[in-house]
């Protein structure tokens, strides 16, 4: 395949979502943008861009498309880059999907001084706590806690990630203070979707707990939020904790662009060191 302006142009109207923002960045008209898509389509004989009234949507061979050239275009503009001698500078969209809780706590207190750091950079984030589909959304690197990162991408670990067994002061003085695993049965359980059971190891020991969330929800923000009291949370059962196989980890596909590379490197500085270490009584 020879890569050719209309390849570029494709690839600008998925990022930027529309074709009438593509046609001003670009300095051209919509029209033109329009007729170079139609005739890049009627070369490969494929529609790879279903247009609504509202919004474009990439179709599945759109998609994987759209995927291949954003990895060539990287792998072109760092190569010229190295001929040059010359750092290629991060900029443009920047598409980052991360978990609820975790984004808003530990990576939006550090965006103001990223953007101020690459103000070329045009950042869009997206909260999730589902498995984001990167290629599907266009989304540029996710942040996932997980044991086992997906086959296909590319993934550094940032931090990891221990989990507790936590509860508000007033659930514990109203409720009383679990003293094994097997208590926690009778107790007010709270995890998003998909949380339950725990797994928790304590030396030589391990133990499952088997249960219903007290409210459904897919959002670990709004379990956070109902666990909350005074502003706080105390640990309890501490001589247990969840498995240390999950990680922070950061995914991209393929060459990232240098975007990408400058936030993945900005997010490992910051959780270098995480505020989360070390865990004492008081978690929250």
């Amino acid at each position: 395949m020879t890569l050719d302006p209309d390849h570029a142009l494709f690839v600008a109207i998925l990022d930027s979502g529309s074709i009438a923002a593509t046609a001003r960045n670009s300095g051209i008209s919509p029209a033109m943008v329009s007729k170079r898509l139609a005739r890049l389509e009627a070369r490969l004989g494929v529609r790879l861009i279903e247009r609504t009234t509202r919004r474009l949507h990439p179709t599945p061979i759109g998609t994987q498309l759209h995927a291949d050239l954003t990895q060539i275009l990287a792998a072109l503009a760092a190569a010229e880059a190295r001929v040059t001698g010359a750092a290629a500078t991060p900029a443009g969209p920047l598409r980052i999907a991360a978990p609820t809780s975790f984004a808003r706590l530990h990576i939006a207190p550090h965006l103001g001084d990223f953007l101020r750091t690459y103000p070329a950079i045009a950042l869009e984030l997206t909260l999730s706590d589902g498995y984001v589909d990167l290629a599907a959304e266009r989304i540029d690197c996710a942040i996932r806690i997980t044991a086992e990162p997906p086959a296909g991408y590319v993934a550094r670990s940032l931090a990891g990630n221990r989990r507790v067994v936590c509860a508000s002061p007033a659930y514990l003085a109203a409720h009383g203070v679990p003293t094994s695993p097997a208590t926690l049965a009778g107790h007010r359980l709270l995890a998003a979707q998909g949380q339950l059971p725990w797994t928790l190891l304590r030396p030589a020991r391990r133990a499952v707990v088997e249960g219903v969330s007290h409210v459904r929800t897919d959002s670990s923000e709004i379990v956070r939020e109902l666990a909350l009291a005074a502003g706080r949370l105390v640990r309890v059962l501490p001589e247990w904790e969840g498995a240390h196989d999950l990680a922070i980890h950061a995914l991209h596909a393929g060459q990232p662009r240098p975007a990408v590379t400058a936030f993945v490197d900005f997010l490992a500085d910051r959780l270098s060191s995480p505020p989360w270490e070390p865990l004492d009584t008081h978690v929250g």
